[in-house]
């Protein structure tokens, strides 16, 4: 099934003629995005990704992810930002958020270097105790703090565990093609690397070897993963928003921001794409959140957050619109059993399956949010999938890319993630930030 955009309960809230006076927008925004004259051109790799991907090295991760599966009990993946959040979405939306407990041939997959936490990668380190552990890093410089600290620690355990030698064939390292720190150290120690594309920022990167190593550790079918985004980045060629889903999404947001709805809530009554939305909420807050312009990208899981978020967007401040993904084909089903007793006054829903349940309560939310004023684009997905999340994945990057170049900032660019960086290294006695530390100490004091 593909990606259906449906407006029905965004339609009271926008008229046939504010889309008509944007489409004109949306279509050159797209055009600009094939054309790639647009701001932040040199990051549009991900655009032709699903035909012109390395074959030769797409064939060595699933060489790499099944030398892992064999010779490891736990998979370590460290990265910040880009360098997870698609690896972790995809297997929590192909799988389950509880991953790493269900019964299966695959190692456990934990994600660190996320954070500077000592109690998150203390926790890493216990469950890694007594068991063989593989361990991927991820960064195009090597330099990021989080990620660069971690692997450092890791680096000395495994050395510890198995020897110098013995520890290379457990590290595998995601990098620069030819440039940094990172792949200078890979080379010296000779471990496997893979490729973080120059022409692809870290939020885009999900479908190249960034994601697919941990992805394929996991067992999920990176081929239908690819063959997913393939088919949607043929799907979405047309810059007539009537057309294109993607293009027409962006042009809804758009007309939504500039009446007011500056909050999106992305909404899943799925608990496995929790992380999806995470994912999602860096896409689009790093790419638009610029020159104080943009959309605040937040998420929900519904029903759960129904019973705390729920009264908020019912009947706060109407500054928000909701994004709900809707998945038609249930993963599972379970049936409600018929009680003799009916001590709960529920048999009117026994013999219904949970997944027609959830339909009728996202359906029954559509309304009362509509009712409150807040307008909901909903966007049909077939299933939780490898197929689909490639599929959702391309049409999020692809509206993403439009949108910005709507809102008349560069997509692609992140200055803004460099500010705390500068402020960390100074505070922190970095060679090179003395002036800088001086002047933070002189405001701490």
């Amino acid at each position: 099934m593909a990606i259906k955009l449906i407006e029905t309960y965004v339609k009271p809230f926008i008229s046939d003629t504010e889309v008509a006076k944007i489409s004109h927008l949306a279509k050159a925004s797209h055009e600009l995005v094939l054309s790639r004259e647009g701001a932040g051109n040199a990051f549009l790799g991900w655009v032709d990704l699903p035909v012109g991907y390395d074959k030769e090295e797409f064939a060595r991760v699933k060489l790499a992810a099944e030398k892992i599966q064999k010779n490891c009990d736990v998979f370590v993946v460290i990265g910040i930002g880009g360098s997870y959040l698609g690896a972790r979405a995809a297997i929590e939306f192909c799988t389950s958020p509880l991953y790493n407990n269900l019964k299966k041939d695959t190692p456990d997959i934990y994600f660190i270097g996320n954070s500077i936490s000592p109690s998150a990668l203390a926790d890493v380190l216990r469950i890694c105790e007594g068991r063989d552990v593989c361990v991927n890093v991820i960064s195009k410089s090597g330099t990021t703090t989080e990620p660069a600290v971690t692997f450092r620690i890791f680096r000395e355990l495994l050395e510890k565990k198995y020897g110098e030698e013995g520890a290379r064939e457990h590290i595998y390292v995601t990098t620069d093609r030819s440039r940094g720190k990172l792949k200078q150290f890979s080379t010296t120690k000779n471990y496997e690397t893979f490729v973080v594309p120059d022409d692809i920022g870290g939020r885009y990167s999900v479908l190249t070897a960034v994601g697919l190593l941990p992805i394929a550790v996991a067992g999920i079918d990176i081929d239908k993963m690819m063959q997913g985004a393939e088919d949607a980045r043929e799907k979405f060629t047309s810059s007539d928003p009537a057309a294109n889903e993607a293009v027409r999404y962006a042009a809804l947001r758009n007309i939504l921001y500039n009446k007011g709805k500056v909050i999106e809530i992305l909404v899943s009554y799925e608990p496995a794409a929790q992380m999806f939305a995470e994912w999602w909420k860096q896409l689009f807050g790093e790419s638009e959140g610029k020159d104080q312009k943009s959309l605040y990208p937040a998420s929900v899981i519904f029903s759960t957050d129904l019973h705390s978020l729920g009264q908020y967007i019912q009947d706060g401040q109407r500054t928000m619109f909701e994004t709900v993904i809707d998945f038609k084909e249930p993963n599972d089903r379970i049936s409600v059993p018929d009680d003799p007793h009916n001590i709960d006054g529920l048999n009117f829903l026994s013999g219904k399956t949970l997944h027609d349940i959830n339909q009728r309560a996202m359906t029954g939310t559509l309304f009362a949010h509509n009712d409150g004023g807040v307008p909901n684009i909903v966007i049909e997905v077939g299933k939780r999938d490898a197929y689909h999340f490639g599929q959702l994945v391309y049409f999020f990057e692809l509206a993403c890319a439009v949108s910005g170049y709507m809102l008349g900032v560069n997509p692609f660019d992140q200055p803004g993630v460099e500010a705390y960086k500068r402020n960390m290294y100074a505070l922190l006695g970095k060679p090179g930030y003395e002036e800088q530390r001086a002047a933070l100490e002189a405001r701490m004091n």
